[in-house]
């Protein structure tokens, strides 16, 4: 089955059946003359048949149409047709120009006839009383341009209504779309973000223990298979996470929780990599269990990784200090080591700009810069939790 017939009619059509049915109206009305001193020949039933067609100029000329209805009806009279009312052959064309908003013209040509009616019914020198004005004839000539003029307004504002309605639901689509694509954006982002993050961190650990591995192997043979286990394991968290983020690009969940189970618990796990370098790592974390939100957790994780990657890459220190605390609200993180400062280019690279980054988009700020004792130090404020 098809949709097809439940389709509006063609506008001509329908102007066709408007025509006709005026026609029709009029027609009956000339039969029907109770009076019987109008002439109810051919000529009159052309008048019908002229009013009709008329009809069909009710889009393309609303004006031209009421102006030449408004003659016509002066020139049936004039003619000497049997009586039908100064109004009647006019409602569709009061109607037309009302409903293609030509109010003020209909409502004026309405007023005009209602007028010349009442003036030749009373003021006429061979007015017979039988026919003679009545309240019911004033009133149904009002009555009849009223509801032509109001019908024509209501169907015009129910249509711009129906635009309006169309309208709002096309820019909603588009604002829809909009926003489908800039969370498709921020994921990307995410993921890239992180690729930087986690593959950069492993490649740092894989460098260094294979330049330990090198300088160990035919010396400290025990040195040198520790340096390689290490690079072994760096290499398969980098793969672990690779093919994490393929199953993501893979298989989108936009619904589902965030890829991976990242926060501050994982501290320990994140600096041991780096304590087996060498380099003396001292933790203090002294944020509660659930003190915050995922994303926040997740963002301070990948901050103090891309952080301590640093300090592996151009530091050259001995000693870290990786803080993390709550206070009235927020979280401050701070990375600290007593390597080399910004004499090594650790604040040059997308490492910095991508955790500035990051701090940003969750409402939040970051510094990097030399510490004041000697050193370099990445500290990260962050709202403890997320709006719902």
């Amino acid at each position: 089955m098809t949709s097809s017939a439940t389709a509006p009619p063609s506008p001509w059509v329908t102007d066709v059946v408007l025509a006709l049915a005026s026609t029709l109206v009029v027609a009956v009305v000339i039969a029907a003359d109770p009076s019987g001193q109008g002439d109810a020949g051919a000529a009159a039933y052309l008048f019908a048949a002229g009013f009709g067609a008329l009809v069909l100029l009710r889009r393309v000329a609303p004006r031209t149409m009421l102006v030449l209805t408004f003659l016509g009806v002066c020139a049936y009279y004039a003619l000497g047709f049997a009586p039908i009312g100064m109004v009647l052959p006019a409602v569709a064309a009061l109607y037309a120009a009302a409903e293609r908003g030509r109010t003020g013209w209909a409502a004026g040509a309405g007023a005009v006839l209602v007028a010349v009616a009442t003036w030749f019914r009373v003021t006429g020198d061979d007015v017979d009383p039988s026919v003679a004005l009545t309240a019911y004839d004033l009133v149904t000539n009002v009555a009849l341009t009223a509801a032509a003029v109001a019908l024509g307004v209501a169907v015009r504002l129910a249509r711009e209504a129906r635009e309006r309605a169309a309208l709002v639901r096309e820019l909603t689509a588009e604002q829809e779309a909009h926003a489908a694509q800039e969370r498709l954006q921020a994921e990307r982002l995410r993921i890239a973000r992180d690729l930087h993050d986690t593959v950069g961190h492993h490649l740092s650990v894989v460098a260094l223990h294979a330049g330990v591995a090198d300088e160990a192997v035919g010396r400290d043979d025990d040195a040198a298979h520790d340096a390689l286990a290490r690079v072994r394991e760096a290499a398969s968290g980098t793969l672990d996470e690779l093919r994490a983020t393929v199953k993501v690009l893979r298989e989108p969940a936009p619904d589902a929780a965030p890829r991976g189970a990242l926060g501050l618990t994982g501290l320990d796990g994140l600096v041991a990599p780096v304590r087996a370098a060498g380099v003396d790592v001292e933790v203090v974390d002294a944020v509660a269990p659930g003190a915050l939100s995922d994303a926040i957790d997740a963002a301070a994780y990948r901050i103090a990784q891309e952080a301590l990657t640093n300090v592996l890459r151009h530091a050259d220190a001995r000693h870290v200090r990786v803080e993390a605390a709550v206070d009235d609200g927020r979280l401050r993180l701070s990375v600290t080591d007593d390597g080399r400062g910004s004499a090594a280019g650790v604040g040059a690279g997308a490492g910095v700009a991508g955790m500035r980054e990051r701090a940003s988009l969750l409402g939040g700020t970051l510094t990097a810069g030399d510490a004041p004792g000697g050193g370099f130090a990445v500290v990260a404020d962050l709202p403890a939790t997320l709006p719902r």
